[in-house]
């Protein structure tokens, strides 16, 4: 899947309550949102530069004993020495939604044929319902952001007034290129994204490079904390996105 910088202007404009609000949220993200197009989960930057986002799980340090705490620590140590370019890791913290499960227990209250149980899953739906409006209950979700920059990647930010016009008059040439460095670039950060996981991995740490449409949602919720915790982003597949 491939979506392109155009369809940020209008990937919330589906899902917001009104069409004024999204404009607004829609300007907010584009001035600070640096990306040309997102391809097969990898992000493509205006700059030329490739990113990748590993969601990764989670250890409760403090329940492990003192000489368990050391082990991890050096593991962890071990795998940023051994690797060769630099990651960030980003914590995010948002509050728990539940739409979609909601939505499987509403569908079976729906279905059922037996009276007292069909009531007993609607006062379940909304005492759970209740519960995490009440509580405020937030998820933690841990990513590792890859990056990737090629020689070419770099020298193109710096091409001069002629290099331009070239690729004005040849615009085929110019799109094969990109399409070359960008899959020579994917093989790359394949190879990254595995040296993240492989090395995660040995410290008992599950990971995953997230796909196209995952990495929506996570760009969605990081730009638009607010209106993410009320709209749900929905499929990219079917969401209307305009051209230009």
């Amino acid at each position: 899947m491939i979506i392109q910088n155009s369809a940020f202007k209008i990937i919330v404009m589906e899902s917001m309550q009104s069409k004024k609000v999204a404009e607004k949220q829609v300007a907010a993200t584009q001035k600070f949102l640096r990306v040309r197009g997102i391809r097969d989960g990898v992000i493509e930057l205006e700059s030329g530069g490739l990113r990748a986002i590993a969601l990764a799980s989670s250890i409760n340090f403090a329940l492990l004993s003192g000489e368990e705490q050391q082990a991890k620590i050096f593991a962890f140590q071990d795998f940023l020495n051994s690797l060769e370019f630099p990651v960030e890791i980003v914590v995010q913290t948002r509050a728990l939604n539940i739409a979609k499960y909601l939505e499987k227990v509403r569908e079976a209250e729906r279905v059922q044929e037996n009276e007292l149980l069909r009531m007993q899953i609607a006062e379940y739906a909304e005492y759970i319902s209740s519960l995490v409006e009440l509580s405020n209950i937030t998820t933690t979700h841990f990513y590792v952001v890859i990056p990737y920059s090629s020689a070419a990647a770099a020298s193109a930010g710096s091409s001069g007034i002629f290099d331009k016009v070239k690729s004005i008059l040849s615009p085929t040439k110019k799109v094969v290129g990109e399409e070359v460095t960008f899959e020579k670039g994917q093989e790359e950060m394949n190879l990254r994204v595995s040296a993240v996981v492989g090395g995660l991995s040995g410290m008992g740490i599950r990971s995953a490079m997230l796909n196209t449409q995952e990495v929506v949602e996570v760009l969605y919720s990081w730009y638009n904390p607010e209106v993410s915790q009320m709209e749900v982003l929905g499929d990219l597949e079917a969401l209307r996105i305009e051209k230009g």
